[in-house]
């Protein structure tokens, strides 16, 4: 067992699979970025608001006020070099630490792919990503041979979130009652052809379950040969319907592009090959060259050039050093991030109550569009020394997405109290009391009692400690 993984720890491939998704990868985080901008998010979430929650132990990580444009230009300037593979190693670096700081500003606006942006990231810090189809490739002559686990770590943090989204599917609420796709696809009647379909409670199972099995079955799918290229096609037209039907963003795109990755370097040279040929097809003779170099990145050349690029992928044969200190390093770092990865979905184990209805451990465990939930939430501020008491108009102090994720979510709950209590400190109250009368609906049911309203909310300090003051879930979910 130790001879085999020392023989894959150090066995080669050609880099053009990771070179290409590092393309992608940077030029969709870039765009991302450019969006964030044109649409006004920039100011509407993070310059606009007084107040931001937290993610605990980050509390120290905040929007900067009108630098917070600067932030954004800086890493969408980052995704740019990195796509291009100029100085690869800062951009990336300089990209992981600005878009980390940015997810980590509000959390509110914590989405499961922003996450994964920043476990891409992190991965690509490690990884020689540069070495084909880059400046960096030309500048430094680098070798187009890199370690076959610097692609298969890609794929396997792919695999992660594709297998433990399909594992949280495995639950009575997705599975059973096809929820809550039922509340979402009966929205979409106006959709051209789909909209009457989707009305049916027959389609509503047929997406819930589909949706489980793409999950559960596509990475392994795509790790294998013999059925990749029908996997692929799954990928685009799953993940390029729920772009139709959900309003994800950027996500679906970011799946699509990543799953390019499990493609053999050989199928790149036959696609690059088959561009070169169409492009040598037009009637110009000046453009008769190729546009696509499977070497060294180029521009154009002539046929003179005796710089011209072998296009074989066994162009060139580096042996990687086998025992240097900075690849122990890297493979030490991966492997435990990799541990972490698949140790932290399970977090909510930890933790008694319905996982849905608490959401402690919920986040960063890839559960993707599993719940519905709504509610609301009134606050009230009681002064003990004139006993004194008055309810919280929240749109006083959040926007209507903060104040939307509130309402469902006891840890926004909880800091929220504890930033009400900081204001009316400061208005003269000296010990302000906070209670608060919520109710919550979870996936269609009738909304329930969720926070103990007889608990000071500021007698409770934010912690990864079970949260005594979540009334119980009356219904039941079973499942991961």
């Amino acid at each position: 067992m130790r001879l085999i993984l020392s023989k894959y720890l150090n066995s080669n491939t050609d880099a053009a699979p990771l070179a290409v998704f590092r393309i992608l990868f940077g030029g969709i985080m870039c765009f991302s970025m450019l969006r964030f901008q044109y649409y006004g998010w920039i100011e509407q979430l993070y310059v606009a608001p007084d107040f931001f929650f937290s993610y605990l132990g980050f509390e120290w990580v905040k929007p900067l006020g009108d630098y917070t444009y600067g932030l954004f230009f800086l890493c969408g300037l980052s995704a740019f070099f990195v796509m291009i593979g100029w100085q690869y190693r800062l951009a990336i670096i300089t990209f992981f630490l600005s878009f980390s700081y940015i997810e980590l500003m509000d959390k509110t606006n914590y989405l499961n792919h922003y996450y994964f942006v920043s476990c891409i990231a992190f991965i690509l810090c490690f990884l020689p990503a540069n070495a084909r189809y880059s400046f960096d490739s030309r500048r430094y002559n680098l070798s187009p041979n890199i370690p076959r686990w610097s692609i298969d770590s890609i794929k396997f943090m792919l695999s992660i979130v594709w297998f433990y989204a399909g594992l949280a599917k495995l639950n009575s609420d997705w599975l059973l009652e096809a929820q809550p796709l039922s509340i979402w696809l009966k929205a979409k009647y106006d959709l051209p052809v789909l909209g009457a379909l989707l009305q049916k409670e027959s389609f509503h199972y047929l997406f819930s379950w589909s949706g489980m099995l793409y999950d559960l079955t596509i990475p392994f799918l795509l790790w294998f040969s013999a059925t990749r290229k029908i996997a692929f096609v799954a990928v685009v037209v799953f993940h390029i319907l729920t772009w139709i039907l959900f309003p994800i963003g950027i996500f679906p795109w970011v799946m699509i592009a990543s799953a390019l990755i499990f493609f053999e370097a050989s199928t790149y040279q036959q696609v690059f090959n088959w561009i070169n040929n169409l492009w040598r097809s037009f009637s110009f003779a000046e453009l008769r060259r190729p546009i696509v170099s499977f070497g060294q990145t180029t521009l154009p050349y002539s046929e003179s050039n005796s710089s011209k690029p072998n296009l074989s992928i066994e162009s060139k044969t580096v042996t990687t050093p086998k025992n240097t200190t900075a690849r122990k390093f890297t493979l030490a770092v991966l492997s435990l991030f990799f541990i972490v990865q698949l140790l932290i979905p399970f977090r909510h184990l930890l933790y008694e109550g319905e996982l849905f209805w608490t959401e402690e451990g919920y986040r960063f465990s890839w559960r993707v569009m599993l719940m519905e939930k709504a509610g609301y939430a009134n606050f009230k501020v009681i002064d003990p020394d004139t006993d004194r008491s008055f309810y919280v108009q929240n749109g006083n102090f959040l926007h209507p997405l903060q104040e939307k994720q509130m309402a469902t979510q006891p840890d926004f709950i909880l800091e929220y109290a504890h930033h009400l209590e900081q204001h009316y400190q400061r208005e003269g109250i000296r010990d302000p009391q906070i209670y608060v009368e919520s109710y919550v609906a979870l996936n269609g049911r009738r909304s329930e009692p969720f926070i103990d309203p007889k608990v000071d909310l500021t007698t409770i300090k934010p912690s990864l400690k079970p949260k005594t003051f979540i009334l119980p879930f009356k219904g039941e979910i079973k499942g991961f």
